[in-house]
């Protein structure tokens, strides 16, 4: 499957070095190869390329030398740069890696000014357009998860094995390459927790007594999880930023196939997993900043998404399993908030057909993730 990030990555490594960071087994090394036709391909976590890597003996002839792992050789960060400043490109440099390139990309930038930074995001409905139906690509996400293998292998059983060895490795190597943790079977109660809260407001508090801990620990973890991109966050929207802090948010999986409270909330999280995507897209190839919320009110009326790109709102979307009905709550919040730019809609799994009214437009989960969204 060719990803939506190719072309973008492909013109940029023609000046600059690239990070590309996602999930373990999102296709970071696949898309990484398919970039030129000849490369080089180095893993710093194998021997024999960890020699060449510290040599600084891989070909020059290439048109790419992808380091992968990289970040866990000591003072990467200026190894690359002195690397950059000294060769120059080509070669182009590409990178790639997931928690600690993530955090390297959050912490100081002492590769300012040389790099380009793009996360790689499970698949989505709109980055197959074109070469799947829109429609078997949504089946496949809500059955199967987007992520490249079970996505690709169509079988339940398959699907499931893999989940298991993911997470595993995830929890079991990468976790304790970015910190000490030993409660990891604890951990992994807090995902089974979460898989089973999906679209819900999750207390910490709660969590905690769940799994007998604190909730300062539980907020730590959760953190991690977010760093190794297994989970993301969605937090209430408020225009007073230490409220918003305060107040509960809500838990989405990268990998749909984790969530285990029902289809409804499968749709939620694949909508989700859309709009982040569609976020992380926007902000990596046009420098736009994007957020993504959920808006509630005092009375507890709530609107599932809420996107804001640049500060400015831009859209608010409520998903329903079937209902088509217009929601209240989201014609309500519509009018209150309408700006020039501000697009909203209903999407629900199967309509007849589409509708509007008050300018909210009642939409299926197929055109709605088969369009621009932003």
């Amino acid at each position: 499957m060719k990803r939506a990030l190719l072309p973008y990555i492909q013109k940029d490594l023609k000046g600059k070095i690239v990070l590309l960071a996602g999930s373990r087994q999102v296709g970071k090394t696949t898309l990484s190869k398919s970039l030129v036709k000849r490369f080089e391909y180095l893993n710093f976590d194998a021997s024999k390329d960890r020699k060449i890597i510290n040599q600084l003996e891989w070909r020059k002839d290439v048109e790419l030398v992808i380091l992968d792992e990289i970040h866990k050789k000591m003072h990467w960060k200026s190894w690359i740069k002195g690397i950059y400043d000294t060769d120059g490109i080509p070669p182009g440099l590409l990178l790639t890696g997931s928690a600690r390139l993530d955090t390297f990309r959050k912490g100081g930038d002492s590769l300012a000014g040389r790099h380009f930074y793009y996360r790689l995001h499970p698949f989505t409905v709109k980055e197959l357009i074109g070469q799947m139906p829109p429609e078997e690509t949504l089946k496949r996400i809500l059955s199967f998860g987007g992520f490249p293998e079970p996505f690709l292998s169509k079988s339940h059983l398959a699907s499931e094995r893999w989940r298991r060895g993911h997470l595993d490795v995830i929890l079991r190597q990468d976790l304790l390459d970015l910190e000490r943790v030993r409660e990891i079977r604890n951990i992994e109660i807090l995902i089974e927790l979460l898989s089973e809260r999906v679209g819900s407001t999750v207390s910490l508090q709660s969590l905690a007594e769940d799994i007998g801990t604190s909730s300062h620990t539980i907020k730590h973890w959760l953190e991690i999880l977010e760093r190794l991109f297994v989970i993301f966050k969605v937090t209430p929207f408020s225009k007073n930023i230490s409220a918003a802090i305060k107040k509960e948010s809500k838990y989405y999986f990268y990998d749909v196939g984790q969530v285990a409270n029902g289809e409804a909330a499968r749709l939620e999280n694949a909508v989700a997993c859309a709009l982040l995507a569609e976020i992380s897209f926007q902000e990596d190839t046009t420098g736009k900043k994007g957020a993504l919320h959920f808006i509630r009110n005092k009375q507890k009326q709530e609107v599932d998404f809420f996107v804001l790109m640049n500060k400015m709102p831009r859209l608010l979307v409520e998903v329903k399993q079937s209902n088509e009905n217009f929601c209240p709550t989201l014609l309500r919040f519509f009018q209150s908030l309408r700006t020039q730019n501000l697009a909203a809609y209903q999407v629900v799994r199967n309509i007849e057909r589409r509708k509007e009214k008050a300018g909210v437009q009642l939409i299926s989960a197929v055109d709605f993730l088969s369009g621009s969204l932003l």
